[in-house]
């Protein structure tokens, strides 16, 4: 009598696999040759028939681009520990780059600079913030501070931000596309709260420049027209530290440095005062 053999059922980590290898339209023989297999083991991965070792699993996370706290869960799913620790930001682990983030932010003055983590919570901001914070709402200076609602709130930067189309355009593009890359259901919530406070979208006119345009920020001192920059640890091995991403703002023009320099020195003649 003939025997049969059952196919072999996906594991959820199988499942995993496949799934974040189609967000990123990834073929079996591309993901293959990235994580330094054959695409015949890589099929075998997906469809159950073969578990990797936990070199391969880190092989394989990396090759998919997936953050610390991704490749975490992936190892889970494949049944070993995690490798990468996740320290609390006030924790003595962390305690080395927290302060080199403080020393960043005061030497940005006098321009504008936050920490923000993973979901756009505040986590430090230097003097200078405060002219992005000016007129907003208690509620959304209370801790815990999201500076990405505080933005495009209506009772945050919104009514001062004189492109609020183009600029809140740009915040929630850059938001949709870590969304679809990295999926989580606290980031698409934030996403969809955060497209409820956009003005209805028109047509490009003909100087249209897409994202590439400074934030015009209404002030009391006048009109200021800032450049943001983004800096992060790619080389970090903690899951927090990994999350934390630096936002500096940066003059546009002359008069905007000239402004902003003026407000801080105005704001230690204060506290010298």
């Amino acid at each position: 009598m003939a025997t049969t053999t059952a196919p072999a059922e996906p594991s959820p980590f199988s499942l995993e696999v496949r799934r974040r290898r189609a967000l990123r339209r990834m073929s079996q023989l591309e993901l293959a040759t990235l994580a330094g297999t054959t695409q015949r083991h890589l099929s075998f991965i997906e469809s159950g028939r073969s578990k990797p070792g936990r070199a391969m699993v880190v092989r394989l996370a990396e090759s998919l681009g997936l953050t610390l706290r991704e490749r975490n869960s992936l190892l889970l799913a494949a049944g070993y520990a995690p490798a990468y620790t996740e320290s609390p930001r006030d924790g003595a682990a962390l305690e080395p780059a927290m302060t080199a983030l403080r020393t960043i932010l005061t030497g940005h003055l006098p321009y504008p600079a936050v920490v923000a983590g993973a979901h756009g919570e505040l986590v430090l901001a230097n003097e200078a913030f405060g002219v992005i914070t000016e007129g907003a709402a208690a509620h959304l200076l209370a801790p815990p501070v999201n500076v990405l609602r505080l933005a495009l709130h209506p009772e945050g930067m919104a009514p001062r931000v004189l492109n609020l189309a183009a600029w809140g355009r740009h915040i929630v593009e850059n938001l949709r596309g870590r969304a679809q890359a990295h999926p989580d259901p606290e980031l698409d919530g934030l996403l969809a709260e955060l497209l409820g406070y956009l003005p209805a979208e028109t047509p490009p006119g003909p100087d249209h420049l897409g994202f590439a345009v400074p934030l015009r920020l209404r002030s009391a001192g006048g009109e200021l027209r800032l450049l943001t920059t983004l800096t992060s640890f790619a080389t970090a091995v903690d899951v927090t530290l990994a999350e934390l991403h630096l936002e500096a703002f940066l003059p546009a023009d002359a008069a905007t440095g000239d402004l902003l320099r003026r407000r801080e020195e105005d704001r230690k003649a204060g506290v010298r005062a």
